[in-house]
């Protein structure tokens, strides 16, 4: 394994452990994304000012908003990856009310608020949730049982886009359709073809590439997972890196994981969830290259979609761990 990628994977761990000490009650998946918010800005856990944050919240929002539910730990640690916690909330909490015009609250809202607030001026909020409600409408044309409010977040994510709406939701459908007969899960296949139609390209090629990585990774012993996992494996296969690479670095990323606490066959992370893990470590690695430059999807706006897919992959698992727990009582 190269040196800077066992650096990233040891701060994983590192930034997991901090978040644990501020945030005990979450499950694993949700501290590994916290995690995976500061590991990909190079940044290690400052309890101090995570805790900060933490109260931050307890005072400028309602225990009963979406801001303290699920999401509370992930918007915490953007937050603190912030140069200005309180600013960036206050913007948050100003896009958050233009969305909610629109939109039922869920969990997911707030995310999407969020990286609105973070990726765009004041002046653009109320264009851009705006521009949100059109897109999620223009998908719910297309699936209207499938699209729910997990999408929402992905289309604060497109809303932010310079693409014509009804071009990448054209291009969404048509990635939906390549792709669904190879996986089951609906859900997952419409928030990878989300991603992909951020992405430049011909759709055909897109989708090629995303299946050529998906097989490589299989036929090296690393079946990727094909549930909320998905989205992540989209921008792996955009990053501009050489497949076999990528697949070579995921495994040895994966394998190196396996091995350390919190990650093996005993933890309450799954072998696909941790494969998940492997693959946005790796993908940072391959979008801090040179080839990124010229590559389908801005490096910048690539770590946000992994980061978002991972938060919400960490969301609908707790949430369904949630209702597990509440039906069997």
């Amino acid at each position: 394994m190269k040196e800077h990628t066992r650096i990233s994977c040891e701060q994983l761990i590192e930034n997991r452990d901090r978040i644990k000490s501020v945030f005990s009650w979450d499950g694993g998946l949700i501290n590994l994304a916290c995690a995976g918010i500061f590991t990909s800005k190079d940044m290690t856990v400052d309890e101090a000012v995570l805790e900060d944050c933490k109260d931050l919240l307890k005072q400028k929002v309602s225990v009963f908003s979406n801001f303290r539910s699920t999401a509370r730990s992930p918007i915490a640690a953007l937050l603190a990856t912030s140069s200005n916690p309180k600013q960036i909330l206050e913007n948050g909490l100003l896009v958050y009310e233009m969305l909610k015009k629109d939109f039922w609250t869920s969990s997911y809202l707030p995310l999407a608020a969020m990286i609105i607030a973070q990726m765009s001026q004041p002046s653009q909020y109320e264009k851009i949730a705006s521009r949100t409600r059109s897109i999620y409408d223009l998908m719910k044309k297309e699936h209207p049982f499938l699209t729910s409010s997990e999408d929402s977040a992905f289309c604060g994510l497109m809303a932010l886009s310079h693409k014509d709406d009804d071009a990448m939701i054209e291009d969404a459908e048509q990635c939906y359709s390549n792709l669904k007969p190879n996986f089951f899960s609906s859900n997952a296949v419409q928030s990878l073809s989300h991603v992909l139609a951020l992405c430049n390209g011909d759709l055909d090629t897109k989708c090629k590439k995303t299946m050529e990585l998906f097989e490589k990774l299989k036929t090296a012993g690393h079946k990727y997972g094909t549930d909320y996992e998905l989205p992540t494996l989209g921008v792996l296969a955009m990053s501009g890196g050489d497949l076999d690479e990528i697949v070579q670095e995921i495994a040895e990323i994966d394998t190196w994981l396996s091995q350390q606490k919190g990650f093996g066959f005993f933890s309450s992370i799954t072998r696909k969830q941790r494969l998940m893990y492997a693959g946005i470590i790796a993908q940072k690695d391959f979008l801090n290259k040179d080839t990124m430059q010229t590559a389908a999807v801005n490096s910048t706006i690539s770590l946000i979609i992994a980061q978002q897919a991972a938060m919400c992959a960490a969301i609908a698992a707790s949430s369904a761990a949630a209702a597990s727990s509440s039906s069997s009582n």
